[in-house]
């Protein structure tokens, strides 16, 4: 199906890896001109060079917990409205209650503004480049509509995004600007198996069986890939999405449903 994002501007951040990465190539597939943000320079690089012959792409090395730089990236656009702005950039890593080291508040806090306050600082300085139609997607996680031992601040920086996601709803849907989240579930990106080998070590298992333990949690038992979210974002991005806001869609392969 063509969704008809030829000549539609998306402006992506988290671009250079895991999902991110994915999307980039489903959008640009579509035929949208991508500005894709990310930290690491040399990464994003490397996916402005492989996306170049599909479709128009920049990319623009932007750390998001600087909002000069966010500033800077929001002014150096040309008048062109954006469509499509996709806060997909995140971290994940345990923060469990026994760790009482001298880190261990900076490191909650650091996770819940990597994971929020950065959405809102991008969003913010974006929103008078949105118009009617335009449509906002934030990350969020099945861990936003559940608990999880051990990932205290990462489940509730996802949680803080739906409500983040609901209250712009609100605030933009005058506007009849769209603010969604997409709640993911495994996805087998670098992060994920990253947390699936803090899991087992904590549970004692191996990690072959803690992910068939969490494969079995699932409608279908199968691990997500990269690939398989993007028609979700394609379609709330598109104008067949046009009554839907507010939402956070659980993309899960069944886990959680609601």
């Amino acid at each position: 199906m063509n969704l008809n994002y030829a000549g539609k501007v998306v402006v992506l951040t988290g671009a250079a890896s895991g999902i991110g990465r994915g999307l980039a190539r489903a959008f640009a597939e579509q035929g949208a001109t991508l500005e894709l943000l990310d930290r690491n320079a040399e990464a994003l690089a490397a996916v402005v060079d492989e996306l170049a012959g599909i479709s128009p792409v920049s990319g623009a090395a932007v750390d998001l917990a600087d909002s000069q730089a966010i500033a800077a990236f929001a002014a150096s656009r040309d008048s062109t409205t954006i469509a499509v702005l996709i806060n997909n950039a995140g971290v994940e890593y345990a923060t469990p209650l026994r760790d009482t080291g001298s880190a261990a508040d900076a490191h909650w806090q650091a996770l819940l503004d990597n994971n929020v306050a950065s959405m809102l600082r991008l969003t913010r300085a974006l929103q008078d480049q949105l118009t009617a139609g335009s449509s906002v997607i934030n990350q969020a996680s099945i861990w936003g509509l559940k608990g999880v031992a051990g990932f205290s601040a990462y489940v509730a920086s996802k949680h803080a995004v739906i409500g983040l996601t609901r209250s712009l709803a609100w605030e933009l849907g005058p506007r009849k600007i769209r603010v969604n989240a997409v709640c993911p579930g495994w996805v087998g990106t670098e992060a994920a198996m990253r947390s699936l080998r803090v899991m087992a070590e904590a549970s004692g298992r191996s990690e072959a069986d803690e992910l068939a333990l969490i494969l079995a949690a699932q409608a279908v038992p199968e691990l997500l890939m990269p690939a398989d979210l993007a028609g979700t974002f394609l379609f709330l991005g598109s104008a067949l999405a046009a009554p839907i806001t507010g939402q956070a869609l659980s993309v899960s392969h069944g886990e959680v449903m609601h």
